[in-house]
């Protein structure tokens, strides 16, 4: 009985040996499955990574290839296409002084000039306007609401042909100005748009801006809404249903090319956003 006890136990004890050598072999032999397959994981990033690098500096050098040609083809590309005009900068609800310089950026070496830098005080303070406006039509826009539009109007006009009654409201409807007002033979609109808290102040604003466009475009006048690629919202949806042309990278030497094309009498809405649908230059060249 203890003989038979003993090799029962002798048989067991060779059959756990035998399992758990064997659970220990395939442990093993996992681990090793596993460390190759990781080695081989790290090589293969390690060559993604390198060669997206190497991407990106060939990127960065194009770029920069692309951005040294376009800065020494851009005087070529506007030279003297705006002789003798000048070019007054309008910005609606707010300053920029980024986008006074990429506007004057882009005139250097068109032949044009910036004549005069706007910035319309948004809401409208039509109480001074109307004081500022006495004798005139106008000197009742804060108790009758429905003078606001022929008002915008009024001023588009004078910002292109000079008037007294611009010069008499200029402190009091411009936030900034710079420059003379004695007309223009070129708009260039900048707009940051804005939420009001008051509806009259809102529809105000509204009923002014687009009497402003109308007025300035009454003669003629190239009238362009330009602003940045990050701009955001965009408002070439906006310039579009003025009907006025426009620009939507002017931080880009093709977009203050295209603005000197646009404000040469080209019509389009150009730039790199889904909204340009004249292309980054208009077909002129």
């Amino acid at each position: 009985m203890l003989s038979f006890r003993y090799h029962a136990l002798s048989l067991v004890a060779v059959f756990l040996a035998l399992v758990i050598g064997l659970l220990l072999g395939v442990a093993v032999g996992d681990r090793g499955l596993v460390s190759s397959a990781e080695r081989e994981v790290r090589d293969s990033l390690r060559k993604d990574v390198r060669q997206a690098q190497q991407e990106r500096d060939d990127a960065r050098d194009e770029l920069e290839q692309r951005r040294v040609f376009e800065e020494d083809a851009y005087p070529a590309l506007v030279d003297g296409r705006l002789e003798g005009m000048r070019i007054a900068l309008i910005e609606l609800g707010g300053s920029s002084d980024k986008m006074w310089d990429l506007t004057r950026s882009a005139l250097q070496g068109s032949g044009a000039r910036l004549a005069s830098v706007s910035v319309i005080r948004e809401p409208l303070d039509l109480e001074r306007i109307g004081k500022a406006a006495k004798g005139t039509r106008y000197e009742r826009i804060a108790e009758d609401p429905s003078l606001v539009h022929p008002f915008g109007t009024r001023m588009g006009i004078q910002f292109t042909q000079g008037g007294e009654l611009l010069e008499s409201v200029r402190d009091d409807l411009l936030d900034q100005g710079s420059g003379t007002l004695e007309g223009a033979d070129g708009v260039v609109i900048v707009r940051d748009e804005r939420r009001f808290d008051d509806p009259e102040e809102a529809k105000a604003v509204e009923e002014f801006e687009h009497g402003l466009i109308r007025g300035l475009r009454v003669d003629n006048v190239p009238v362009v809404g330009v602003e940045t690629t990050d701009a955001d919202p965009s408002q070439v949806d906006w310039f579009k249903q003025q009907d006025m042309s426009s620009v939507d990278d002017l931080d880009d030497p093709l977009g203050r090319a295209a603005l000197v094309f646009a404000l040469a009498g080209e019509r389009g809405h150009f730039g790199v956003k889904s909204t340009a649908d004249g292309g980054r230059l208009p077909p002129v060249l």
